[in-house]
């Protein structure tokens, strides 16, 4: 009789740990890592990307959904690149898009209204004073200062501005226009060390080795064409396209960003 009870006892574990493997959630994704080198010159500003600085620092791996490798891949590719200097951490995207669009001219507007790029950033990996700047293909930029997530009651500053900070968006193909298919659009970000200041007790400029949270985001919206002009189809929610993928659809998960690490070396090493 013990025996038989043993070996029910045994059956019941066994059926209990594979029903919580079962229910177990997905493992969070690995946060993604970059280096990025120092710049011989600081780019211009200006949304080309054609700085011979910009040929010395290696392209991102391709943005994927926000969730992780157990949603579809996105349908356009969205990559980033880093400098830095001692004036400045400069960032680049290169965002593939058949149809480049974009309607809010206002600064400090909600730019996720438009497809947009992203960038959240804080430097001492604490969670708390991390900034977010997000702009369209206009140009028009949103830059705010997060006092901690959402999530844990945080306050977002929208008065907030990244002292001297420099964007410049360029369209390859014709902004607005449906009738031709465009390759994208890219951006070019200048934001200065002083700037980076206001979110950090930490050196700066960076040392070597020196590592922040990081991460980049694409807002992108399911669009049809009405009477010429490229709206959103209603009550489709965004698509989020992001480097380093959170698990689940928030951004202002710190934690879960991905990481930059500093190096002063000029270039990857061949």
């Amino acid at each position: 009789m013990s025996k038989c009870l043993l070996l029910c006892g045994l059956l019941i574990a066994a059926a209990s740990l594979t029903l919580s493997a079962a229910d177990a959630p997905p493992e969070l994704p690995k946060p993604r890592e970059y280096v990025c080198y120092r710049a011989d010159k600081s780019p211009a500003i200006d949304g080309a990307l054609a700085d011979q600085a910009w040929e010395n620092a290696p392209w991102s791996a391709d943005f994927v959904d926000i969730e992780g490798p157990a949603k579809p891949l996105p349908t356009h590719r969205t990559r980033m690149k880093m400098l830095w200097d001692d004036q400045a951490l400069y960032i680049a995207a290169e965002i593939t898009e058949p149809n480049v669009w974009a309607t809010i001219k206002e600064h400090d507007a909600v730019i996720f209204q438009d497809p947009d790029f992203e960038v959240f950033l804080d430097p001492d990996n604490d969670r708390l004073l991390y900034g977010e700047l997000e702009l369209n293909a206009l140009n028009t930029t949103w830059d705010l200062l997060l006092t901690k997530p959402y999530n844990d009651n945080g306050r977002a500053i929208n008065g907030w501005e990244i002292i001297g900070l420099k964007t410049a968006t360029r369209v390859q193909g014709t902004i607005n226009d449906p009738r031709d298919q465009d390759q994208g659009w890219t951006v070019e970000i200048a934001w200065p060390w002083k700037g980076v200041k206001e979110l950090t007790a930490q050196t700066i400029p960076p040392t070597d080795g020196d590592q922040y949270r990081i991460n980049f985001s694409r807002v992108n919206w399911d669009t049809e064409i009405a009477e010429g002009k490229t709206v959103k189809i209603k009550n489709r929610p965004e698509h989020n396209w992001v480097w380093s993928p959170q698990g689940v659809v928030n951004m202002h998960v710190p934690e879960r960003w991905g990481k930059v690490k500093f190096s002063t070396r000029a270039k990857e090493a061949k």
